[in-house]
């Protein structure tokens, strides 16, 4: 298989998001042991402690003008907003839930923006993917059988995160051109990360004893896999592919959040997420279609 091939591409981005899923759960986890802003800071601390050797390795080119400094820092801001919502909403609400709420979310409000911002041509296939992932969410969200019973207080912060993150995608997309794509990650982890310490600094974040193992191993994972190796892909394909179908590929998160939820705080599976799931993989796969 060449090192290019859509088909390698196609299940790099799953897995991706498939760990990004995870993330919710371990977010959760990580939340409880800790505070929203410790474990903000820390999730992009380690993530830029750990993309410093992978750039090293891959030998990665790092080239930026100055259009694409102001497109980091902006998107550094943005995740750093992003990341907060994600630990508070943790704190408040449910890791599956709030993983398909803001992944079903995200895409379709970052293919609005990119009609509203972009001047993107709308194609009968894009249109029919979008459709059945929205379906595929609705489903998810079991809002045939409980109606809009999930739109509450503490879901805020979920819809919020979506919102950020489509403007983050959108900034991806712009910055492509501007900067390369492990520069454009690094300076984003380093911008969020310091962002995160100025809220973190009341609730002692070196106090490394403060907090157990839990946290620690936890917060660990969050940052290196979902962290550094599962975002620099999304940023990179972002680039590549463009803001709204990248964004697609978020469909896919539900699966991993549902399941890892499930394991880890014994949540029940029902039949609605199943088919929500299968829906948002069909959503995926006309999106990539050639024909």
């Amino acid at each position: 298989m060449k090192k290019d091939s859509p088909t390698l591409y196609f299940i790099g981005m799953i897995v991706a998001m498939l760990l990004w899923g995870v993330a919710w759960t371990a977010g959760k986890v990580a939340a409880h042991h800790s505070s929203a802003e410790i474990a903000a800071f820390w999730r992009y601390a380690i993530s830029l402690m750990s993309i410093i050797p992978l750039i090293w390795f891959m030998k990665s080119p790092l080239r930026s003008d100055k259009r694409g400094v102001i497109y980091m820092i902006t998107a550094g801001l943005l995740t750093s907003v992003f990341n907060y919502f994600f630990f508070v909403g943790l704190l408040h609400g449910q890791a599956g839930y709030g993983g398909t709420l803001v992944t079903s979310l995200s895409p379709i409000i970052t293919y609005a923006l990119s009609i509203a911002l972009l001047g993107l041509n709308v194609s009968t296939k894009e249109i029919i993917a979008l459709a059945v992932g929205m379906v595929g969410a609705l489903v998810l969200l079991q809002v045939p059988t409980q109606g809009w019973a999930f739109w509450k207080l503490d879901n805020i912060y979920f819809v919020a995160a979506a919102l950020v993150w489509a403007l983050v995608t959108i900034v991806s997309q712009k910055a492509s051109k501007h900067t390369t794509p492990m520069l454009y990650t690094t300076v984003v982890f380093a911008v969020a990360m310091s962002s995160n310490l100025i809220f973190a600094l009341p609730y002692e974040p070196f106090a490394f004893s403060k907090y157990d193992m839990t946290f620690w191993w936890t917060i660990i994972f969050i940052g290196i896999f979902p962290g550094t190796l599962s975002t620099a892909l999304f940023f990179a394909s972002a680039g590549k592919v463009g803001a709204h179908r990248t964004g697609a590929f978020m469909f896919i998160v539900p699966i991993g959040a549902i399941a890892s939820s499930m394991i880890v705080y014994g949540e029940s599976i029902e039949i609605s997420t199943l088919i929500g799931c299968a829906l948002a993989f069909a959503a995926v796969v006309i999106f990539n279609m050639k024909k």
